[in-house]
């Protein structure tokens, strides 16, 4: 397991170095001086020089990723072009909207699936299984963005019942949990088509073994086999979806937050590129790109925690 987990690591520090190097060149080769954007048109050379020269755009491409590079370590993200305020400030104010947005939304997605995954593998081959298999078809064709219309159109605007957009902060949370109902449903519908599709396969495939054929012949029912044999043995692949799906979900609301108008990370991305403010795209993008990766990484350990045979190999 020891090995495994440094094997891990390593690939982990070697992923996170990637992507620094692939965001900040991305970065890079925008087209666009952000301290003209800034100034406006009637600068002159002088005031475009030394608002170069305070952004630290003066400085050549390696020396600016070193220095982001170690700030980024040392937790200093930098300040704001545009709000003049450190990025470290911006991210923890709207993280306190992504985040529970994505837990949320994970949540929806795992109380749907489940019962969704287990019904069709139940029923494999007959209605059931049909008309679970058609709505995760449909769960997967239907954008979020254009979901997400539909329910404000009817809980919002004809129903009246929950909000359509903004958010009104945590000083009281009823209100704030109903503004992330909509949005968190919005992006719950195609995650939990997946899970249901990839618990069903795994059911099924798990169901066709031996030790299930005998757990049944000694008299267990077919519920209890399924529930306490079978879903046990088909959640790793399971688990691996979810990992990937918290990921997705924390770092793909971009769209849903701007229909909602929810102040979160994502929204603060779509800003910043529209203001050119490049210090907070590319320290937003690798703080979510190290999210990604880190869950990815905790989720390849529970795997190997869950399978002795990954151990054994080790």
């Amino acid at each position: 397991m020891a090995r495994i987990v440094i094997r891990r690591l390593a690939i982990f520090a070697l992923s996170l170095w990637a992507a620094s190097v692939i965001v900040f060149a991305a970065i890079e080769v925008v087209p666009g001086d952000p301290a003209a954007l800034m100034l406006g048109l009637n600068a002159t050379p002088e005031t475009l020089a030394a608002a170069r020269a305070s952004l630290g755009l003066d400085q050549p491409p390696a020396l600016r990723y070193l220095d982001w590079v170690g700030g980024f370590l040392r937790g200093d993200l930098g300040q704001s072009w545009t709000y003049k305020v450190p990025v470290a400030d911006l991210v923890a104010d709207r993280a306190a909207v992504s985040v529970p947005l994505a837990a949320i939304a994970l949540g929806l997605s795992t109380a749907l699936a489940l019962p969704l995954g287990l019904i069709a593998a139940a029923r494999r081959g007959r209605a059931a299984d049909a008309a679970v298999m058609g709505v995760t078809q449909l769960g997967l064709a239907v954008p979020n963005f254009w979901f997400a219309m539909l329910l404000v159109l009817l809980f919002a605007l004809h129903w009246r019942v929950l909000p359509a957009g903004g958010f009104p902060g945590w000083s009281d949370p009823a209100t704030g949990l109903r503004a992330l109902i909509l949005p968190a449903v919005a992006l719950a519908l195609p995650q939990a088509a997946i899970l249901a599709r990839v618990l069903r396969s795994a059911l099924i495939e798990v169901l066709a073994q031996e030790y299930i054929r005998t757990a049944r012949a000694k008299g267990l029912s077919r519920g209890a086999t399924l529930l306490r044999h079978a879903l046990r043995n088909a959640a790793l692949p399971v688990l691996t979806i979810l990992g990937m799906q918290f990921s997705f979900l924390l770092a793909g609301t971009i769209i849903i937050e701007n229909v909602f108008y929810l102040p979160g990370l994502g929204r603060l991305v779509f800003q910043a590129i529209t203001q050119r403010d490049l210090i907070v795209v590319e320290s937003v993008v690798m703080l979510l790109v190290v999210a990604v990766i880190t869950v990815t990484f905790l989720t390849e350990i529970a795997y190997a925690l869950a399978d002795p045979r990954l151990r054994g190999r080790a």
